[in-house]
């Protein structure tokens, strides 16, 4: 099999300080560990990148297949999910390094039924990716069909213009990203989860609340996003001065692309960055902050989206791949990154065990939160994945 190469946005969730997408799930029967494995190596056929590791060629990552690509194992385990909050001894975490697997799979055994953790390279798939992979899994552990994947990432590999050399606030107006100094290795120590709970009584009322004083209307996730914004710079901020504070928001463009592969397997997202001074975020009132957010993601545009290509592209080719450890999906001192992910199909992640009863987010991106779908299907949960301060 060839090597297939990355994306540039790929390229962006390489190196130091790349974190991987993390989520365990735990169920009340036990899976059959065997039948998880083999269904998992007959899923991972149609999904080659997970079998592979990182090569580097002509200044481009590219994704070498290799069977030990992976890593699969069962443990048995004496505590249960619900006996610790230290919910990492769950996850085998990836590294995405040249030479590592990329895909790393744990599951365990305890007193009380299974729990699965799948910890997958960030370079390989984006949320969509990633859930997209596990309904597959579960259909082909079950004996059904499958909708292949696409992986024709060569659509995204835009080549770029001519232009003077790239600079950080170029890199900031054509991909939302931020250029900065080198990423520091995920120290897992050093964050602290945060969990907002957020009823679908509570977020009707925070909507209302904001669209009596707002002629656009509103989404759900422009008031929550806006409410993260506020709340968090200010929990976070260390300056006093009128410095620039950012809301970043990945958009996938699966659908907005013209005849893009819906099933894409890989990361189609681009990065929406909306700058506020830290002293008007603060002034500000939801509404208003929340009208940002919606032409913040509004503004993300077929041209935008070619922009943005075009810009990873050309700095890859020029800097090599060791410049993409300096690019950071926030700002690292004065941003959050948020996710909406409150549509994910949980429930139906199920192996002969039931589905899951509970299910965390491990993902350590600092300075990153996710809005998930609320227990009990009601409203969402926000978890935060905080620095210690």
């Amino acid at each position: 099999m060839k090597n297939i190469p990355l994306s540039p946005i790929d390229h962006v969730f390489t190196g130091a300080g790349s974190y991987p997408i993390e989520f365990v799930f735990s169920y009340q029967d036990t899976i059959d560990a065997k039948k998880l494995l083999n269904s998992f190596k007959e899923t991972i056929n149609y999904f080659s990148p997970m079998k592979s590791r990182l090569t580097v060629n002509a200044s481009k990552y590219w994704f070498q297949p290799d069977e030990k690509g992976f890593h699969f194992e069962v443990v048995d385990q004496n505590i249960n999910f619900d006996q610790t909050e230290k919910r990492e001894i769950f996850i085998d975490p990836v590294f995405t390094i040249e030479g590592q697997p990329l895909t790393r799979i744990r599951l365990t055994q305890t007193p009380k039924g299974s729990v699965l953790g799948v910890s997958i390279s960030h370079c390989i798939a984006d949320g969509f990716s990633y859930f997209f992979f596990l309904a597959n899994w579960v259909r082909i552990f079950h004996g059904k069909s499958i909708l292949p994947p696409s992986h024709h990432r060569e659509l995204l590999i835009v080549e770029p213009d001519k232009r003077k050399a790239i600079s950080s606030d170029d890199l900031l107006a054509n991909t939302g990203l931020f250029l900065g100094e080198k990423r520091a290795d995920i120290e897992r120590d050093n964050l602290i989860w945060e969990t907002i709970h957020y009823t679908k009584e509570e977020l009707k009322s925070i909507l209302d609340s904001a669209q009596k004083s707002c002629e656009v209307r509103l989404s759900y996730n422009d008031v929550i996003v806006a409410s993260l914004w506020k709340k968090y710079m200010k929990q976070w901020n260390t300056q006093t001065n009128d410095h620039l504070t950012y809301i970043s928001c990945p958009f996938d463009f699966r659908r907005l692309l013209p005849d893009f592969p819906k099933t894409y397997f890989g990361n189609a997202v681009i990065m929406a960055s909306t700058p506020l001074s830290y002293d008007k975020l603060i002034d500000g009132n939801l509404a208003e902050l929340a009208i940002l957010v919606r032409n913040g993601i509004g503004s993300i545009k077929e041209e935008y989206i070619n922009a943005g290509l075009k810009t990873l592209n050309r700095f890859t080719k020029e800097e090599g791949v060791s410049i993409n450890e300096k690019i950071h999906v926030c700002h690292p001192k004065n941003g959050l990154l948020v996710t909406n992910l409150s549509k994910l199909p949980v429930r139906d992640i199920e192996f002969n065990a039931g589905p899951p009863v509970k299910y965390e987010i491990l993902t350590p991106a600092n300075r990153g939160a996710v809005i998930l779908p609320g227990r009990n299907g009601d409203g969402v949960e926000v978890r935060v994945c905080c620095p210690v301060v």
